[in-house]
């Protein structure tokens, strides 16, 4: 296999673009300046705060086998949490988006934790989001805790994570996004419709 080290070769891990602004990109059709930057970051991060009780309700007491389908479930139940959900103006989308864009990551990195206990027999630690990370870097110091992770590997799933956002144009999911949500229904609705296809082992 590739080392990492050879892989990294020639990215810079400062001055380059980040997932936070492949996303602010993707929807408003420009790159943020640093102001802007600096407000989205801090907008993504306070959307991160889940209500109250839902990592106890909704991922720790109801485990999943698969990541994916916990994932897909979880989005659902945040349905219930929103009292505009079935709300499908631009505005009130836009910022439901954000806010699924933001609790994502904290969804799959507590329900891997949630998982290894349950089946797994470890022990169970949850790490907050830090302000100041990135998202790359709060995934890994979620799962991974402080100080267990180099910057090669924020700036390698940085990098991933920006593929993602940025490869929608055709493929299952996006596909299945657009079938469902062409009905009317609700944000929550087609974002599990698109983990569920995304879950299928056909779909890239």
């Amino acid at each position: 296999g590739i080392a990492l080290s050879e892989l990294m070769k020639g990215i810079s891990l400062e001055n380059r673009f980040g997932f936070e602004e492949v996303i602010f990109l993707l929807l408003f059709n420009k790159l943020p300046n640093s102001l802007e930057l600096r407000d989205f970051k801090d907008l993504l991060f306070s959307y991160q705060v889940f209500p109250d009780g839902y990592v106890e309700d909704v991922i720790i007491k109801i485990p999943a086998h698969n990541i994916m389908n916990k994932m897909q479930r979880a989005f659902l139940t945040l349905y219930s949490y929103d009292e505009k959900a079935d709300d499908i103006s631009i505005l009130n989308v836009l910022e439901q988006s954000l806010k699924l864009i933001a609790k994502a990551p904290m969804i799959m990195a507590y329900s891997y934790h949630a998982k290894r206990h349950s089946f797994d027999g470890a022990d169970l630690m949850f790490n907050r989001p830090v302000l100041n990370m990135s998202m790359a870097e709060n995934i890994l110091h979620i799962i991974f805790g402080n100080g267990n992770y180099t910057m090669e590997e924020v700036a390698l799933l940085d990098m991933l994570l920006m593929v993602q956002a940025e490869h929608g144009g055709g493929n299952n999911s996006t596909f299945a996004t657009h079938v469902v949500s062409s009905t009317g229904t609700d944000t929550y609705s087609a974002m599990a419709t698109a983990i569920g296809s995304l879950k299928g082992p056909k779909h890239g």
